[in-house]
């Protein structure tokens, strides 16, 4: 990790859906405490309108986001990636610890479809909480 916050990176095919709610929980319950940042491999032209809307429920408003082109400097400055279906198109660096989070793609789903995703990334963006700032959360 680095000396200052951890930084964390999601990436996902279209940075439209999984990794934008990951980066939205993650900096909504980090309080300032981690870099958050997401990108996709192939960006779609916008977030899933499901996936906001989910979001929205739970009080956490992504409507304003756009997807992101994953870049090699964005991989680099980050100390943890974590994948989400993005396969072998993620840049891979010494010295980085890498997870890939197995979830259902909410593309194409409706809001019910995607609060049960919502749910679980959520679950694991507490853990990786725990993990990242130990006696923080």
């Amino acid at each position: 990790m680095s000396e200052s916050r951890p930084s964390v990176l999601f990436v996902c095919v279209h940075n439209a859906g999984r990794s934008q709610m990951a980066a939205a929980f993650l900096t909504h319950l980090a309080d300032g405490l981690v870099e958050v940042g997401s990108a996709g491999s192939a960006p779609g032209d916008a977030v899933n309108p499901a996936a906001v809307q989910a979001m929205a429920e739970i009080g956490v408003d992504i409507a304003a986001e756009r997807p992101k082109v994953l870049t090699v400097e964005a991989v680099q400055a980050s100390d943890v990636v974590i994948t989400m279906g993005c396969g072998d198109s993620c840049p891979v660096f010494p010295g980085k610890q890498y997870l890939d989070w197995k979830l259902d793609d909410p593309a194409g789903q409706g809001v019910e479809a995607v609060r049960p995703i919502r749910d679980e990334i959520e679950q694991r963006i507490r853990s990786l909480l725990a993990e990242l700032l130990p006696g923080h959360f």
